[in-house]
Parts: C-alpha cells; structure tokens; sequence
C-alpha cells in the first residue's frame, strides 16, 4: 500500500525534527501516521527497515532533483550551476541528504549500514531499501555520470566525455564544500564556469 508507505515515512522523517532517532517510537509514527501498528511492521519489518526505507526515499529525493536541475535546453553552465544549487540546498536544508553526502552522521540521525542486508520481505520498495544504500563517493559518481551524459549529447567524442566528466566530478565536489561555506550571490555560477572547459563555459 504506497499511501500508507508514504505516509508513515513522513511521518518518520517529521519526528526526527522533534527528536532523535533513539527516542522515535514505531507506535507513534504509525499513529502519526494514521494506520495501525501492523500496517507498519508488515511495510518496514523493523525500526531498522523504516531508517533504511527512509534513507533510500531521501537519496532517491535528491537524485530526482539532480535530473529536474538537468534537464532542459539550458547551457552546460546554466545545467551544472542548477545541479551545484539544488546539491547545496538540498544538504543544507535536510539532514538525511546531508549526512548520505558528507558521511558525516550525527546521534540525532538514523545510520543504518551502507551495505546490504537479508531481506524477506514481499514489499518490492523495502527490498530495494535493504539493498546497499549509497555511500558520500557513490552520490559524486552518481551525480557526475548523470551531468556528463546530459550535456555530452550524442556522437560526443571520447576525449572530451573524459575532460566533462572531470569537470563534472569538480563541480560537485564544489558543491559539497559549498554546503558549509556557502558562496555569495552568484557566486555558485562563478565557480562552475572555473572548472568548465572553455567550449562549454558560455551561457
């Protein structure tokens, strides 16, 4: 049932600006949530299920949000600057993309293991979260082979797909350091433009 899935992971994601993740009651975010306890552990299985599931649902948030900054007929630069914008927010403004994409992981925080774990669960979305969750080095490769092959279009040749796909790890890593010192107003563009090769660098 997605609804209740949905559901019960916000209703999970709420109690954790309220209270730190030892502290979170699985009867209270069902009731949070609107559904019964079994509802609940027939979903995520165990606490430890739900903190998987809603680590998996935050990465795949920030992921989809990298696609929209992407997408378009934009310029490189335009694209990469989104993508660098939408990474620093995204950090700064949730706690769980924060911490997937620094490694650094606070108590406040679930930290569910990174590698997979057994899993006999029916529930398709709870198989996927208790597959390997990504790692800070998986969202940067993740992120520049997206941006990479957004902007290379077709027939693109091997040499320059190696020089943007360098480009493109800078710039999230650019991004990344962005989340604790932010830039000044335009600031973000400027340092995309820096690290672009000449022929991409223009509106």
């Amino acid at each position: 049932m997605p609804a209740a899935r949905e559901s019960l992971l916000d209703a999970a994601y709420r109690a954790l600006a309220r209270r730190p993740w030892s502290a979170v009651r699985m009867v209270d975010v069902a009731v949070q949530a609107g559904v019964s306890r079994q509802t609940l552990y027939n979903e995520f299985g165990s606490k430890d299920g739900l903190a998987r599931a809603l680590v998996r649902r935050e990465a795949d948030g920030y992921l989809a949000g990298v696609e929209r900054a992407l997408a378009g007929s934009a310029g490189a630069r335009d694209r990469l600057t989104a993508t660098a914008e939408w990474t620093a927010a995204a950090a700064r403004e949730n706690a769980l993309v924060r911490a997937m994409l620094t490694g650094c992981w606070t108590e406040w925080l679930p930290s569910p293991p990174l590698t997979a774990v057994p899993s006999t669960t029916a529930v398709p979305a709870q198989r996927r979260a208790d597959g390997p969750l990504p790692a800070p080095r998986d969202f940067v490769r993740i992120v520049r082979d997206r941006a990479a092959t957004a902007l290379a279009g077709p027939g693109a040749d091997p040499a320059d797909t190696a020089e943007l796909l360098r480009s493109c790890e800078l710039v999230v890593r650019l991004a990344l350091s962005c989340v604790a010192a932010p830039p000044g107003e335009g600031g973000m563009g400027e340092l995309v433009r820096a690290v672009l090769p000449r022929h991409l660098s223009s509106p």
